[in-house]
C-alpha cells in the first residue's frame, strides 16, 4: 500500500460493533471499509446518490480480508483507502484499519464493479464507468 496517497477516515468502535467480549465482530470491518470508500468518493466530489438517480452504482465483487489484531469497544481507528488498479468497469482498492499506534488490525483487497442498476426487478449488469468518474479517480490515484 502506498501510504503517501492514502485517504484516511476516522472510525470509533461502538458497542453495537462488538461481540459479547467487547471485540469488533469480523463482519463489521466490512462496514468500516465501505464507509471509508464512501467518504473517499465524497471527498472527491462523487456523490453516490447522484449516480444512483441515473441507475449507476458500484457493487463489491470480490473481498480478500485478513484480520490481524482485534479492535475493541471505544477504540479510535483510522481506515485507509488506496486505489491499486483502475479498469474500465471496475476499481481495485487496498484498505487497512489502523489503531492509534499505526498497528494494522485489518487489511483488505476490494474489487468493486460499476453496474447499471436498470429498472427495479431487472438484472444488474456491469458497465463501463462514466468518463466523469474515471477522470476523477485517475487524478486521485
Amino acid at each position: 500500500m502506498n501510504a503517501t496517497n492514502a485517504f484516511l477516515w476516522p472510525i470509533r468502535v461502538y458497542y453495537e460493533d462488538t461481540d459479547a467480549g467487547g471485540i469488533v465482530y469480523y463482519a463489521n470491518y466490512l462496514k468500516f471499509l465501505e464507509r471509508a470508500r464512501t467518504e473517499w468518493l465524497r471527498s472527491l466530489g462523487i456523490e453516490q446518490d447522484t449516480w444512483l438517480a441515473h441507475r449507476i452504482g458500484f457493487v463489491v465483487r470480490q473481498v480478500q480480508m485478513d484480520l490481524l489484531r482485534p479492535a475493541r469497544f471505544n477504540d479510535e481507528l483510522r481506515v485507509t483507502v488506496v486505489v491499486e488498479r483502475l479498469k474500465r468497469a471496475s476499481v481495485e482498492f487496498s484498505q487497512q484499519v489502523l489503531d492509534n499506534e499505526n498497528n494494522v488490525l485489518c487489511q483488505a483487497q476490494i474489487r468493486a464493479a460499476c453496474v447499471n442498476l436498470g429498472e427495479v426487478g431487472s438484472a444488474v449488469r456491469a458497465v463501463p464507468m462514466p468518463t466523469e468518474i474515471i477522470e476523477v479517480l485517475k487524478r486521485a490515484s
